[in-house]
């Protein structure tokens, strides 16, 4: 056996086999009897804790007319709580020496973590206590207006009035139908936030916010019979509940379709496509990410090496695949010089899409994607929230925490053969997205020209 040492703790191989050697994250998993799970990772190394709790809902459990829901309801949880006073969550754990706060939600899940020194470790589990049963009694009009307004203006600083913002929220609207959770992405329309209202927060937190929907997870420098103690303690005690059903549509069908948006924040043209594709951790998922390496690698991907090392023809090039519960996409961003040939860059694109859907990707590319992943995946456990989180992930998406080989398994164990297919099969030119964002006043008039203005005040909201 050898050792790892990382920022945050030791990480233990083996010298034996692939599967063998890979990290391992000790942990021990349980569960209370009103359904809360618990997962517990040792790491003594340095004297600090990190608490993490994951609520299994997201963006993707909203319904018609409340999208950006979720998110709006994180922003809920650190108004304030009973036992902890209106508006002190973060006062107390800045008094209580903590590094890293906050919450965050996703597509798939909403998350809530503080990492403090380990003798805090009960401050933090009090705090997160207090919000999972106590959140309502300082519920009031006055923070949810807050609250809104503060989520509306994050998506205008992040979406609305930043470079390409709104095509990526039109990619959105124009791969799922009405009525998809994904379609809004997790920020939501301007127009569903506003009307949210202290009715929906409540039946959301009644709903969502049990603890037989949520995992809490500990690691760090503490013992654990203590650890035990504590999360009884301020856990415990609450009713057994039982978790919520997880409405999953089916991934629709895309037909090809082509738009062009004006963007009076962007310099340079940008052409994007995207497919619908595998759910995350589903048959071609991972085929989907070597194809994604193969395509858009910097420095050694076919587009990019054509585009923006041979042409000079793109600024900059990115293939991805995002990976989510009830679909994933697969994406081909491409940012265009000034005065370059756009005609060119799509036929290049086209020509490269047509040879890996019908021709195995090289030994060496296979290599070097499965290279890329491994070693990302494993400097991205030094830190000990990040640990935290693999543990979680792997829980909430898998069903089992130490899921590390199985995942590396997905790459290791899948073949050039597979990945043609899944290409062949996803990478249809008539089932993808095209947008073109272009400078205001520069429309292509070729395409649709789609304008897209930020929408009306309606009520409850304030400009």
């Amino acid at each position: 056996m050898f050792r790892v040492l990382c920022l945050f703790g030791v990480l233990t191989f083996s010298s034996l086999s692939t599967a063998q050697a890979d990290p391992k994250v000790p942990f021990e998993k349980y569960k209370l009897d009103n359904g809360l799970e618990v997962i517990l990772h040792q790491d003594k190394s340095v004297p600090i804790v990190a608490v993490d709790v994951w609520y299994h809902v997201g963006a993707g459990d909203e319904t018609p007319g409340k999208s950006g829901f979720a998110h709006l309801f994180e922003h809920m949880l650190f108004q304030g709580s009973e036992h902890v006073g209106e508006d002190k969550h973060f006062d107390t754990l800045r008094n209580a020496g903590a590094t890293q706060v906050n919450g965050t939600t996703n597509l798939n899940r909403t998350n809530y973590y503080e990492v403090l020194p380990s003798h805090e470790l009960e401050t933090a589990l009090w705090l997160e206590s207090d919000r999972m049963g106590y959140l309502l009694p300082l519920l009031n009009q006055k923070s949810l207006d807050n609250q809104i307004e503060v989520v509306r203006n994050e998506k205008r600083q992040r979406v609305d009035n930043v470079p390409y913002g709104k095509s990526g929220m039109k990619m959105s609207e124009l791969l799922y139908p009405v009525g998809h959770p994904y379609k809004y992405e997790t920020i939501g329309r301007h127009e569903d936030l506003s009307s949210s209202s202290l009715e929906d927060v409540i039946g959301f937190y009644k709903k969502w916010y049990v603890p037989a929907n949520a995992t809490l997870a500990v690691a760090g420098d503490f013992e654990i019979p203590e650890a035990k103690k504590l999360v009884e303690k301020w856990f415990g005690t609450f009713p057994k509940t039982t978790a919520p059903k997880h409405v999953k549509p089916a991934v629709p069908k895309v037909q090809k379709q082509r738009v062009t948006v004006e963007d009076k924040f962007v310099e340079l043209r940008r052409i994007n496509y995207a497919w619908l594709t595998p759910p995350l951790y589903q048959p071609g998922d991972a085929e989907m990410d070597v194809l994604a390496s193969a395509l858009g690698a910097q420095g050694t991907g076919r587009l990019y090496k054509k585009l923006v090392l041979d042409e000079q023809l793109a600024q900059s090039v990115f293939v991805y695949q995002a990976s989510a519960e009830l679909a994933s996409t697969f994406n081909i961003v491409v940012t265009i010089q000034k005065g370059a040939d756009l005609k060119k860059i799509e036929t290049i694109i086209h020509q490269e899409i047509e040879t890996i859907r019908n021709q195995e990707v090289s030994q060496k590319e296979f290599d070097r994607a499965l290279i890329n992943f491994e070693s990302r995946f494993v400097w991205s456990l030094e830190g000990l929230l990040a640990r935290a989180e693999v543990l979680q992930g792997y829980n909430h998406f898998v069903g089992k925490p130490d899921a590390i080989t199985w995942d590396l398994d997905r790459y290791r164990k899948t073949t050039r053969g597979k990945v043609q297919e899944f290409a062949k099969t996803h990478l249809d030119p008539n089932a993808k997205i095209e947008i073109l964002t272009v400078p205001k006043s520069k429309i292509d008039k070729n395409s649709k020209a789609v304008k897209i203005t930020q929408p009306k005040s309606t009520k409850g909201a304030k400009q």
